[in-house]
Order: C-alpha cells, then structure tokens, then sequence
C-alpha cells in the first residue's frame, strides 16, 4: 500500500455555544471527536453518515480551513497542526477544498478567470500571461473554454459552476483534496458528469481525495475505501467491496439497507433505526450509537468508548463496536 500522505490522530473539532444576555458559553459542540484517519496518497476515501455527524468539519479541519482544538495533523510526515502565517502557506497550496454549493462559493461580482487565478497570485505567480495561460488550460482540462474566463458566475449552469469549482481548486496542483459533497446541489443529469470527472482529474493529476458525502451509492463509485461517522467519531472503515459486501457495525448495516434498490419486487432486510441522533452538545457516554443500537450490552456499551478494531488480526476492516469486533465475551453478549 502507498504511504500515508494525510493523517488525522485523536483530532477534535469543538464549538462553544453561547447564550443570555453577556452571551456567555453554556455548552459545547463536539463536532468531530476524537478521530483517527490515514489516507494514503493516491487513494480516494469516501467519508459518509448523516446529516450534522461532523463530516464537513473533518475535513475543513484536515484542510485547516478550521482549526483543530486538539489533536494532529500530519501531512506528508509533518506536523502541520500548529503551523501558521508563512509557515503554513506551502501547505495550502498543496491542500485544496471543494465546497458544496457552486452558487455561494464563488464571488457574483468577479470574474470567473480572476478567481480560479487567485490561488495564483497568492503563491507566486506574477506573470499575467503565465496565469491567463495556466487558468485557460485549466479551464479546458475541465471541460469549459478559454473565453469563459471573461463571465461572471450568473452565466453559468450549476454543473458549469461546479466545474469552475474543480478548476480554482485545482489550479494550484495540489497533492490533496477534499470534495464536501460536491455534486449535492447540482440536477441528478449533471452529478455523473461532474463525478465522471472528478475520476478522470484524479487519475491524470495523482489526486489524493476525500469524498464526503451521504449517498452510499455515489461513495461506492467514487472510493477506493470508505469511512463511516457517526456524531463525529469514525464507527467503520474499510475497503469499498468489503464495507458494501459484510459491514460490521450496526450504524453502517442500517445506512446501507437504506439503499434504494432498482428492483422494487426483490426481498431485503431493511433495518429502521429507532429514536433520534443524540445531540452533539450532550453525547451519551460510552459508544454514542448504543441507544439506537440493537446489539447494544448494558453495562459496556453505555459505559466504555469503543476503539476501532479488526475483527479478526490483520485485517484492514475496522470497526468501533463492542460486540462485532470481538472484544465482549461471549457471556456478556448473551447476559
């Protein structure tokens, strides 16, 4: 396996919440809690889960787009966590971000050219013509024209403005992306175009890539192995074909069962989850899945944080479960 290019170990992401009229902290957000992660260069790890399970903020935290409030960093065997000012800039240029939405994240007032080009001016590049040059061979590498560099934002399609996304992010040639659900907001005709895509730049410019999003069926096409969270702690990971084929925790077999299925007549064991997702402010103590878990064993789950875990020794397949990966014995599984 390549070496590692990204490592996340025990990184946390917290946010104060604050109320009353001196708008003093009355709680915390535990965004991202505690999460170990290695994505090997060249690699594409799909990152899946609800809606509001801190996966966003993994990875504009990787990105130090936000900073951590505890924990590492290590790119390309460097501890970049507390890096900042000029210290910090070879590091953004070889770590890029694509966001969400392409209506909001690009300037209506400027000039599409002008901001893929940015990147340039900030990291050195002086000459115009050179970054007129690169932008347009930018821009066709992801399909549009040179002359497009001259419109505004308002101009374009959501999966044309989608592509002007690709193309500032990539303008820099860096070594890691981070795709925040980058087909989301974009018609279900235009998704596969963008996704198609994004495989092929990956493939031509030796991409590393983490694909966050929560369609398991989009994760499976784009990702080489696949993480699952859940109120910001990692709950599987492992190998696409492997997690899809035998998942091992509770969390991912219900995502997956979810699925919808192009043959409706065909039998499936759907597995509905029961109650809410905690809150993030209040997480229950030990695994924070254990009350909407059907396997859940009193006494450990509700107490004991689970680690991530093989099965079995030597396996790549890992998850954060009491019971699936062995470490109950067999009378406290049946008590």
């Amino acid at each position: 396996m390549a070496e590692p290019l990204v490592e996340a170990r025990d990184l946390v992401k917290q946010f104060p919440v604050r109320g009353g009229v001196f708008q003093r902290q009355v709680g915390t957000v535990n965004a991202v809690a505690g999460v170990d992660l290695v994505i090997h260069r060249g690699e594409t790890v799909g990152l899946v889960g609800e809606s509001g399970c801190g996966k966003s903020t993994l990875g504009r935290t990787l990105v130090r787009l936000l900073e951590p409030t505890s924990g590492q960093i290590i790119f390309d065997g460097e501890d970049i966590t507390h890096l900042s000012g000029k210290k910090l800039k070879p590091f953004r240029a070889r770590a890029q971000f694509i966001f969400q939405d392409p209506y909001s994240s690009l300037d209506p007032r400027t000039q599409v050219g002008n901001s893929i080009s940015e990147g340039l001016k900030l990291h050195g590049v002086s000459s115009r013509d050179e970054r007129r040059a690169r932008v347009n061979e930018m821009l066709e590498l992801v399909g549009l024209k040179p002359s497009h560099a001259g419109r505004y934002p308002h101009e374009f399609s959501g999966g044309q403005r989608q592509r002007i996304g690709l193309a500032r992010a990539l303008i820099l040639k860096p070594d890691f992306v981070v795709a925040d659900e980058p087909v989301s907001a974009l018609d279900v005709s235009v998704q596969a175009q963008v996704l198609n895509l994004l495989k092929e730049l990956q493939r031509e410019l030796d991409l590393t890539l983490l694909f966050v999003a929560h369609n398991l069926a989009v994760v499976e096409h784009m990702s080489d192995r696949v993480a699952v969270m859940y109120l910001g702690r990692i709950a599987e990971i492992a190998d696409r074909v492997d997690l899809y084929r035998e998942p091992l925790h509770p969390y991912t077999e219900a995502l997956l069962s979810a699925i919808p299925m192009p043959d409706p007549d065909r039998p499936r064991n759907r597995q509905i989850l029961q109650g809410e997702v905690p809150s993030p402010i209040d997480p229950p103590p030990g695994c924070y899945f254990h009350p909407r878990c059907p396997l859940a064993v009193e006494g450990v789950c509700d107490t004991e944080v689970p680690k991530l875990h093989p099965p079995e020794p030597g396996s790549d397949h890992l998850a954060a479960c009491h019971v699936r990966t062995g470490e109950l014995s067999e009378q406290q599984t049946t008590s």
